[in-house]
C-alpha cells in the first residue's frame, strides 16, 4: 500500500506515502472496482470517464490506477489489462511516479484556455509509444472554459482506438452535459468514520506508533469523509503528541470539547438551567474549545436525539458510546419533537451569529441563553389548551356570545335543479357553484372580481362592469350561460360605477365571522394572553364531541391559530 519513496532522508506525508496501489486499497468504491472488473473481464472498456466526489476521496488516485490497470503487461511483458496490475512492469512503475509518456496529467484550474485543449488534442492522433493506451488525465476539469469544452467535444465523442480520456471534478454541476453525455460516470462515495477509523489503525501499526481509540474516531468525524483531509490532521496529531497519540492532545489539536461536556451541556439547557450553562460555556472556552465547535456538536446532539426519539432502535447502535445511549435514554423522554425541533432552529440560526458578531464566545453565550430560557417553555398548543382548562369557560352559556355563523348558505336546496334536457340557474350562487364544478375559473373569477351583479333570474343578468374586464367577456358568458340552460340569455350592461362585487362581500364576510368568534370568553382570553396575536382563519367543521358554539383550537403551525367552528 505504501508508496515508493525515492528519497530515504526526505519525509513523505501520510496521504502520499500510503496513498492506494491497487484496486484491492481503494477505500469505500465498490461500485466502481466492480464496474471497471466487468469491463475489463468482458473487453467492454469505455473510451472516457468522468470521477466525481469531495475532495480527498481518490479521484486523481483512482484515475492513475484505472491508467496502469489498461496498461499493465505483467512480470513477463506479455499480459493484457487486468484489474490487478503487477506494480513491478515498466508502465506500471512509471505510471505510479508520474512519468509515463503516455499518460498525461493536465490541470485544468492552470490550463483552462482553448489553446491548451488543442495542444493537447494535437497527439491524440498519434499511437502510444510504450503503453497500450494513451491516457489523458484531467483533473478539475470543470475549470475549463466554455471553448476548451467545445474544443474537446467531438474527439472525446469518436477518439481514436488507442486513446482513452478520465476526467476528475469536484463540481459535477458546472461540467457541461453535452461532455458528461459522452463519458461514464463514475461518483465517489464519502468515507464513513468506521472506514476512516481502520484506515488510520493499520497505517499507524505500519508506522509502530501507538494512538488511543477515542482519538482516531475524532479525526475521523473531523475528516468528513476525506481520506486525504484525516491522514492530514493524523500527520499533525503524530508531531503534536510526539509520536503518542492521545485524545486530549488531539481535542486540542481541534478545538473540540469532550463528548460528556457537551452531552452534559446539552441536558442543561433543556432543564433551562442558564448559571450551569454559563459556568460550563466559560470551562470548556478556557480548555480551548472553539464556539462553533460546540455549536455543531449541540446540533449533532439534537439530530441524533430526534432520530432515536423516531427510531428507539438506534439507541442500540454501535457506534454510539455508553454515556451517549445513557444521555439519550433520559432525554427522549423528557424532550418532545417540537421542543427539539425549535432547539435545532435557534442552533443552525446561531451558526451565522457567530460568524458575524465581535465574539464568538459571547455570542455563544447568547444563543445558549435564549435556548435555556425557551426550550422549558410549553408550545403554543399546549398553553392555548391549558388556557383553555383553567379559565372556566369550557360551560359558558352560548346566550352570553354572539351568534357566529347564522347565516348558513344551503347549495344544495335551491342551487341547481337539474334534469335531462337543461339545467336551471336560480341564484348567483348556483351559477357560480356550476362554474366551480365545471372548472371555468377565469369566468367564474371575472363574475366574483370584475363585475357587480345588480339582478340575476332565469334567462336574465343585469350587472356592472369593470373597464379592465377582458374584452370577450361577455360573448363567453352568453355561449356559457347558453349551453349550460338550452336557452338564450339576455345580459344587461348598467352604466355607472362598479359597486361591492362578489369576493368583496366574501372579504367582508369572513371579517365579521372573525370579529363575532373573537367575542368568545375563551378566545378574548387567548388573545389577551398573546399580546398581538390574531385569528387568521375560522373554519367550518361538523364537531360532535364539541359544546355547542364552542370553537376548537388546533395546532396548524407556530405563528398562527385556527379556530374551527361547530356547524
Amino acid at each position: 500500500m505504501a508508496e515508493e519513496n525515492t528519497n530515504e532522508n526526505q519525509y513523505v506525508v501520510l496521504a502520499r506515502k500510503y496513498r492506494p496501489q491497487n484496486f484491492e486499497d481503494l477505500l469505500g468504491q465498490d461500485a466502481l472496482v466492480q464496474t471497471l472488473t466487468n469491463a475489463i473481464q468482458n473487453n467492454r472498456l469505455h473510451h472516457a470517464y468522468i470521477l466525481t466526489g469531495i475532495r480527498g476521496v481518490g479521484k486523481t488516485t483512482t484515475a492513475r490506477l484505472i491508467a496502469r490497470a489498461l496498461n499493465c503487461v505483467g512480470p513477463d511483458g506479455k499480459g493484457g489489462p487486468t484489474i490487478h496490475p503487477c506494480g513491478v512492469c515498466d508502465n506500471c512503475k512509471a505510471i505510479a511516479a508520474g512519468r509515463h509518456m503516455d499518460v498525461m496529467e493536465l490541470d485544468a484550474a492552470s490550463h483552462t484556455g482553448v489553446d491548451d485543449i488543442r495542444e493537447l488534442l494535437d497527439s491524440v492522433r498519434y499511437a502510444p509509444t510504450n503503453a497500450r493506451y494513451k491516457v489523458y488525465i484531467i483533473d478539475e476539469v470543470h475549470m475549463l472554459s466554455k471553448g476548451a469544452f467545445n474544443a474537446l467535444l467531438k474527439t472525446l465523442e469518436e477518439p481514436p482506438a488507442h486513446v482513452k480520456f478520465i476526467f476528475a471534478t469536484t463540481e459535477i454541476r458546472k461540467v457541461p452535459v453535452t461532455i458528461l453525455s459522452r463519458c461514464q460516470r463514475f461518483d465517489l462515495q464519502r468515507l464513513s468514520v468506521e472506514t476512516l477509523t481502520k484506515l488510520f489503525t493499520k497505517i499507524l501499526s505500519q508506522e509502530n506508533i501507538p494512538a488511543e481509540n477515542e482519538c482516531l474516531d475524532i479525526i475521523a468525524k473531523a475528516a468528513d469523509g476525506s481520506a486525504r483531509d484525516g491522514l492530514s490532521l493524523l500527520d499533525q496529531a503524530i508531531v503534536l503528541s510526539n509520536g503518542n497519540i492521545n485524545t486530549e492532545t488531539v481535542k486540542k489539536m481541534l478545538g473540540l470539547a469532550d463528548r460528556s461536556q457537551t452531552l452534559a451541556l446539552f441536558e442543561k439547557l433543556v432543564k433551562g438551567d442558564m448559571e450551569a450553562v454559563l459556568k460550563d460555556i466559560s470551562e470548556q472556552y478556557t480548555n480551548g474549545a472553539t464556539p462553533i465547535i460546540i455549536l455543531q456538536d449541540l446540533i449533532n446532539i439534537t439530530h441524533d436525539l430526534a432520530k432515536i426519539k423516531i427510531v428507539p432502535a438506534l439507541l442500540n447502535s454501535t457506534s454510539l458510546s455508553e454515556i451517549e445511549k445513557t444521555t439519550f435514554t433520559d432525554l427522549s423522554g423528557k424532550c418532545s419533537l417540537a421542543i427539539l425541533s425549535k432547539i435545532w432552529q435557534m442552533l443552525i440560526k446561531g451558526i451565522s451569529e457567530i460568524n458575524m458578531a465581535p465574539s464568538a464566545v459571547e455570542a455563544l453565550e447568547m444563543i445558549l441563553l435564549r435556548i435555556a430560557y425557551s426550550a422549558s417553555l410549553p408550545t403554543p398548543y399546549e398553553i392555548l389548551n391549558e388556557v383553555k382548562k383553567n379559565s372556566n369557560l369550557s360551560g359558558y352559556s352560548t346566550n352570553s356570545s354572539p351568534s357566529v355563523g347564522s347565516e348558513k348558505k344551503n347549495l344544495t336546496a335551491t342551487s341547481i335543479s337539474n334534469d335531462k334536457s337543461a339545467t336551471v340557474f336560480n341564484t348567483i350562487e348556483d351559477f357560480l357553484h356550476y362554474l366551480e364544478g365545471a372548472k371555468k375559473a377565469l369566468i367564474e373569477y371575472s363574475i366574483k372580481n370584475d363585475v357587480c351583479i345588480r339582478e340575476f333570474s332565469d334567462g336574465h343578468i343585469a350587472m356592472n362592469i369593470a373597464p379592465t374586464i377582458h374584452q370577450d367577456f361577455i360573448m363567453n358568458l352568453h355561449k356559457l350561460l347558453s349551453d349550460a340552460t338550452g336557452k338564450q340569455w339576455e345580459i344587461e350592461i348598467v352604466k355607472g360605477e362598479l359597486g361591492e362585487t362578489i369576493a368583496e362581500k366574501e372579504k367582508s364576510a369572513v371579517e365579521a365571522k372573525k370579529k363575532n368568534v373573537a367575542e368568545y370568553p375563551l378566545v378574548k382570553k387567548i388573545l389577551e394572553e398573546f399580546k398581538g396575536s390574531k385569528i387568521e382563519t375560522v373554519i367550518r367543521k361538523n364537531l360532535d364531541n364539541l359544546a355547542e358554539d364552542e370553537p376548537e383550537i388546533s395546532e396548524e403551525n407556530n405563528n398562527s391559530t385556527y379556530f374551527e367552528e361547530e356547524e
